[in-house]
């Protein structure tokens, strides 16, 4: 399902070049959950946008379902993301101006599905929200907002699911029903999941572990489940 080779990103600074990630690879295998692990600055959150196309690596490649997203314009990575991928982010994300069902719509509606509403509301009971749909992401609390945007995510039928920090901003027992769901609707979905964590035992519940450290890739492991 994903590829990463020989992955390197560097920046310019004021000091110089500055190197964020160097030679990372490794593959990830359909319906494999994976955690990318590591301490700040190690270079979770730019493999995540790497391995997502939304941004390029200086070096190497990634392929993602087949595309190698290095070989295509910006606008071919956004045709391979809306066709494959779903994100959750530590912010949510969500669109003020729309209400709870309006946001899990939106990605339907721009890629023209024809049951955008049926799909949302069906989704959005799923995740408990069944009588906040028509809320809006301010009169929502942090665990209701990220219920909103596991359901937008999902609503797409991802082949790859990408979280970054997904709680975050949320107090413990939020945070693990917010996980708890996300699994179920991953194994449910058969998606593929990449998890950047700061979250050991949230890390250990996937199947695989990858650690950064300093832009490096230093141990990929199976977890003890």
């Amino acid at each position: 399902m994903l590829q990463a080779q020989d992955l390197s990103k560097e920046v310019s600074s004021p000091e110089g070049t500055l190197t964020i990630l160097s030679d990372v690879s490794f593959r990830i295998q359909t319906r494999e959950t994976v955690a990318v692990v590591g301490p700040s600055g190690a270079g979770k959150s730019t493999l995540l946008a790497l391995l997502a196309g939304l941004d390029l690596p200086t070096r190497g490649h990634v392929i993602l379902n087949g595309a190698n997203l290095s070989e295509l314009d910006e606008d071919g990575r956004a045709r391979v993301r809306a066709e494959n991928v779903g994100f959750v982010f530590q912010s949510f994300h969500l669109v003020p101006s729309l209400n709870a069902l309006e946001n899990v719509m939106l990605p339907l509606e721009l890629a023209g599905a024809a049951d955008a509403q049926s799909a949302s509301h069906a989704i959005i009971e799923k995740v408990g929200l069944s009588d906040r749909w028509r809320h809006y992401p301010a009169q929502l609390s942090g665990g209701e907002k990220q219920r909103v945007a596991l359901a937008r995510a999902f609503a797409m039928a991802p082949a790859v699911l990408f979280a970054d920090e997904p709680t975050g901003n949320l107090d413990s027992k939020t945070g693990a029903n917010i996980m708890q769901l996300m699994f179920e609707l991953n194994q449910n979905s058969s998606t593929t999941l990449v998890l950047v964590t700061h979250d050991v035992a949230l890390a250990e519940r996937c199947d695989r572990i990858l650690s950064l450290d300093g832009g490096k890739l230093v141990s990929d492991s199976r977890s003890v489940q």
